[in-house]
């Protein structure tokens, strides 16, 4: 009868512990329950989120007429410039390349050409002498001679004007060239282009899409798609732009090659560099 009452204690023991186990553990989801309820924590994960989205109102934390030291001051981008060309400041996102002084060197002495050669053609304009008139039935040889002494220099200042006006249009054409070069050198990579007044152009890094799914790689139909029924054209240029709503002078660019996206940028072409 002893082990009897021994084996009915073990058994109650056994019961009674399991049940203070379960009742701690209830007590204690219950108390996880209600201080979730106090606090507004979410009572699952948080959902990661995708990557951010290339857009008008801006990129990672970099927005449209910011300053430049602003901008800077982001952590967003490299603190070496990349480009001076015609008055901007452009620098690449973190980790994006170094500075290639060489092509800044090119960049530098094409830009002082130009401006050099305009000058001269500006004021050698404004120096051309009129047009000689026609010499009177009376003029005396010595005032022949005179006029055509001067219808001469006339034609040898027009020359020479006409020729420093031909070099300073080239001398455009070149600064222009440097220009696309420099854009298509950090297509990929991306760039952020200040003017004095603040941020003019996001260039958008290859691995970067819009909300709609548009990017790099992307192609002619997906960007139709996208954005055909929203105002989409192409410029003379061959890039196709897309205004943004509610920010006056505003653009997204897209770059194409081919039948597919190469590269896109919002960007206000009515802010001048200098």
């Amino acid at each position: 009868m002893r082990a009897v009452g021994v084996g009915v204690s073990v058994a109650l023991l056994t019961v009674g512990a399991a049940a203070c186990s379960t009742g701690s553990s209830d007590k204690g989801k219950d108390g996880t329950a209600k201080a979730q309820a106090a606090t507004g924590a979410p009572t699952a994960a948080p959902t990661p989120k995708g990557p951010e989205a290339f857009a008008a109102a801006g990129y990672r934390g970099l927005k449209p007429g910011m300053a430049k030291d602003a901008g800077l001051a982001t952590g967003a981008l490299e603190s070496a410039p990349v480009s001076l060309l015609e008055g901007c400041t452009d620098f690449v996102y973190k980790g994006g390349p170094a500075p290639d002084q060489a092509r800044m060197a090119a960049e530098a002495a094409t830009e002082a050409r130009y401006k050099d050669l305009n000058a001269k053609a500006d004021a050698a304009s404004g120096k051309a002498p009129a047009p000689q008139g026609t010499l009177p039935p009376n003029a005396s040889a010595k005032d022949a001679a005179a006029a055509a002494a001067g219808s001469a220099a006339g034609a040898a200042d027009s020359a020479a004007a006409a020729k420093l006006i031909a070099d300073s249009t080239m001398a455009l054409v070149d600064l222009r060239v440097a220009k696309e070069a420099k854009e298509a050198a950090y297509l990929a990579t991306g760039r952020v282009s200040f003017a004095a007044t603040g941020l003019r152009e996001l260039v958008a890094p290859a691995e970067a899409r819009t909300a709609e799914g548009i990017g790099a790689g992307s192609t002619l139909e997906a960007l139709q798609q996208a954005y055909g029924a929203k105002g989409l054209q192409q410029a003379k240029s061959g890039k196709y732009v897309l205004p943004v709503e509610g920010q006056q002078g505003w653009q997204y660019e897209f770059t194409v090659d081919g039948a597919k996206i190469a590269g896109m940028a919002v960007v206000n072409r009515d802010i001048k560099c200098a």
